[in-house]
This record gives C-alpha cells, sequence and structure tokens, in this order.
C-alpha cells in the first residue's frame, strides 16, 4: 500500500511527521508524493493561527474528492487540527475515517489499518501524555540537517495562544533519549541539528527541577559528525548567563539565538500574558550582543492586538529601529477560539492590522538589506544546500540563517561541491536578504 503523507504547519509538527513515517515503513507501507499513486492519504494538520487552521481545511476537503472519486481507500487527519475539532472533523468530513491526536503519533498504523479495512476511529490520548521519543524516524529535510524536538506543550499561557489546549503542558524529553536520537541523526549524515520546542529555554524543569538546555547542549556539543547546532524558540526571560555562556565557548553551536519578543510595549505585553517588559528586552539583547558580538538575532512580532493604539504601533517600530534585528518576522493577530484574548475588547479591523504589518516589514527590510551589505568582505563557513548547475552557482547557508525562514548564500564556484559540504567563502556582495561570495582556497570538509 502506497501512502501520501503531507505535513502542515511548523517543525515541530514535521518531527512528529518523520516519526509517523517511520512507524509505517517499519509495518511495510511505502511512501509517495504523487497522489495519483497513493492508496490512502495521511494529513498531519495546525491550527495555530486563521491562515494554518484554513490551510489544514482545505487540504481535507480536497483530499477528501480524491476519496469520494475512488482514487485513495483511506484518510487520516492528525496532528493540531485533529485534537482540536476531532468532532468537527468527522461531522463535517465524513471522508476522513481516523482522527490521531497530538501524543498518540504512534497510533497511525493502526488507524490505517483499520481504515483500509472500513472501520473508522479517533486515536486521542491525554495532551500531558509524557513524549514518546523511541522509533524509526524518516528525515524528510535532505539529510544533511534536522531539526530535535526536545519538549512538548508549554506552560506560559500567553492569552492569544491555543498550544496549551491542543498540546499540553510542557513535558521534556528525557536527556539520554535526546543523545540517542541525534547520535541516529548523525551517523545517518546529519551535520546540523536544530533544537526546537514550543520553548527550547526552561527544557529538563518538569523532569529534572531545573533548566538543563545547557547541559543538553554540551551533550549534543560531543556527537562526532554534527558541524552546526541551532536554537530556536528561546523565550527572552528564560536566557541564562549559563546558556550565554554555554553558546559563546562552544564551537558547535551557531552563534544564532530565535527569540520571539511579541511586542514592545509594556501595556501589550501585559495584556499577552508575556513575562518581560520593554526594558528587560533591551537587557537581554545588550547581554547577548556585548558577550557574543557577532550573534544573530531573530524575532517575532505579532501586530494589530487587540486595542493596540496607533501610539504603540509606533513605539514598536521605534524599538525596532533602534535593536535592528539581523531577521523578524511580523504575523497579524488571529483571534483563537477557547483563548482569552479572543474575548478582549477593541479588536483591531483587519485592515489596519495589514497596514502596520507593513510598515514593520518595510522597516525591517531596510535593517535587514543594510546588514546583508556590511557583510561585504567577510569570510563565512557556509553549508551547500545545492546548486544551479548551468551557472556555476551553488546555494548555501551561514550560520545567521535557519532554512527556510532566513537568507541565503550564493557561492561562485566551479569546484564540485555535494549538499551537506562546509566551504569558506568570501562574501562579495548581496541582494536584499541574500548574500552573494566566492569560495576560498580553504576547503573545510
Amino acid at each position: 500500500m502506497k501512502i501520501l503523507f503531507i505535513s502542515l504547519g511548523c517543525d515541530k509538527n514535521l518531527v512528529d511527521s518523520e516519526k509517523m513515517l517511520g512507524k509505517l515503513i517499519e509495518k511495510g507501507y511505502s511512501i509517495t508524493d504523487d497522489e495519483n499513486e497513493a492508496d490512502a492519504v495521511v494529513v498531519n494538520t495546525c491550527c495555530f493561527i486563521n491562515d494554518a487552521k484554513e490551510e489544514s481545511v482545505n487540504t481535507l476537503l480536497e483530499m477528501a474528492e480524491l476519496k469520494k472519486c475512488g482514487s485513495i481507500k483511506a484518510l487520516i487527519a492528525a496532528g493540531c487540527l485533529a485534537q482540536r475539532y476531532s468532532e468537527e472533523i468527522q461531522t463535517e468530513i465524513p471522508e476522513v475515517d481516523a482522527v490521531i491526536g497530538t501524543t498518540a503519533i504512534e497510533a497511525v498504523t493502526e488507524a490505517l489499518d483499520r481504515a483500509l479495512a472500513g472501520e473508522s476511529g479517533k486515536y486521542l490520548c491525554d495532551i500531558d501524555r509524557q513524549p514518546i521519543p523511541e522509533g524509526k524516524r524518516i528525515v524528510t529535510t535532505g539529510g544533511h540537517y534536522a531539526y530535535l524536538k526536545i519538549a512538548e506543550g508549554c506552560d506560559k499561557r500567553c492569552t492569544y495562544c491555543i498550544i496549551p489546549k491542543v498540546r499540553g503542558n510542557y513535558r521534556s524529553v528525557p536527556m539520554e533519549a535526546l543523545i540517542k536520537e541525534a547520535e541516529t541523526l548523525a551517523e545517518q549524515g546529519v551535520k546540523e541539528l536544530i533544537l526546537v520546542a514550543q520553548e527550547t529555554t526552561v527544557y529538563g524543569v518538569d523532569l529534572y527541577g531545573q533548566k538543563k538546555l545547557s547541559e543538553l547542549l554540551r551533550g549534543l556539543c560531543g556527537i562526532g559528525g554534527l558541524r552546526w547546532i541551532r536554537l530556536l524558540y528561546c523565550y527572552p526571560e528564560e536566557i541564562t548567563d549559563e546558556l550565554i555562556s554555554t553558546i559563546k565557548s562552544e564551537e558547535k553551536i551557531c552563534h544564532y539565538i530565535d527569540m520571539p519578543i511579541q511586542h514592545a510595549s509594556d501595556r501589550i505585553l501585559k495584556l499577552m500574558g508575556r513575562r518581560t517588559d520593554k526594558h528587560e528586552l533591551m537587557q537581554i539583547i545588550k547581554k547577548l550582543r556585548d558577550e557574543i558580538p557577532d550573534i544573530c538575532l531573530r524575532t517575532t512580532l505579532i501586530t494589530g492586538f487587540p486595542s493596540e493604539t496607533d501610539e504603540e504601533h509606533e513605539e514598536l517600530m521605534a524599538f525596532i529601529d533602534e535593536m535592528e534585528f539581523d531577521r523578524l518576522g511580523v504575523f497579524t493577530y488571529s483571534p483563537e477560539e477557547d483563548t482569552p484574548a479572543a474575548l478582549f475588547d477593541g479588536q483591531i479591523d483587519e485592515q489596519v492590522k495589514q497596514q502596520r504589518q507593513a510598515e514593520l516589514m518595510e522597516l525591517q527590510q531596510e535593517i535587514a538589506f543594510d546588514n546583508a551589505k556590511k557583510m561585504t568582505g567577510r569570510t563565512l563557513e557556509v553549508m551547500i544546500e545545492g546548486s544551479v548547475p548551468e551557472d556555476d552557482i551553488y546555494v548555501a547557508r551561514c550560520y545567521k540563517d535557519a532554512p527556510n525562514i532566513d537568507g541565503l548564500v550564493f557561492v561562485k564556484s566551479d569546484r564540485e561541491l555535494m549538499t551537506g559540504d562546509f566551504v569558506s567563502v568570501r562574501i562579495t556582495g548581496s541582494y536584499e536578504y541574500d548574500l552573494m561570495g566566492d569560495i576560498t582556497d580553504e576547503f573545510t570538509e
């Protein structure tokens, strides 16, 4: 039986998809990316914001049409949307044979077996169930980099966020299991490991009674074959001196932090349920840059939060202008049912949200383009991602670039390179967010 597997949403969801793929292959299923060949479809859904929810629903509806016309025999919905709207999915999209919740990913084989036998089902476990780290995993990112999900759920309870309701409380994966998984990934050729969780910085508090991210990082740095270790989703209030010291001292850890701040107005931050104010944000940014001068800081913002005034928007603009983040993304506020913020007074008109988002991104574009220009003349280690053969150009990333969200480095070279190779590149110029450069005589791998 051939299975078409569609993974939607974030990189954390992707890890779940890769583990489900591993279980399917172990059971004897084969995987196809062609819907015309598929006997069944699994859609790992997302419902973080309205756009993600719509994409998930539309994908399920599209796959339901395939089942209606007999092209596929079974359709499974998994992940966040399936967890949150299990009843509605099975009622409104009867072609869906089974729904699999966020903590029941190991049930995918049973769900498919039964669906192909003509039986429907629901596989929802306690959302606070401990993560199950064991099992085969199929890396879908090309093999040279992979995500390591170090925890599940979240305890922060930000007023705009639905994640705790669909993913549960914060649960760390035991350190020995993570080290074992990372060793397996390295043996398979993974050279960049990207640590993800809803929040990486409080890793270990639930299991060990204290933050253990630094200890985990040091353990991962001891694994042969890994060249880069990258940190995403570091909440600013949880970034400790020990963590900064570990990033600074461990050679394999990229000088890169994804640190979502969401806003800079103290009033809005408080309404959001965030744990920092503007002054504290400025302090942690200063400390990171003082201790690690070449640190690349990525952040995300929410614009158009309920009751956000023009003055508070301007305050956020001024903050971004002053802080000059290397990387920045902006989401318009999306009211999610069952969250406190959805009931707040002062909901902002969608057109105003879009305008504010455009203004923030235009400002950030100027900052990013200027920062890119300043890289000219520097020599950087980059990892090859692919090529444009007819132009003798290779596509690469440097330490400042997380895959799929940041920029690229276009490398001119007549030397044959392979995906995953690390080479030294002298930057000769920039184009918007991306850099251009020539390979140097130094071949780092």
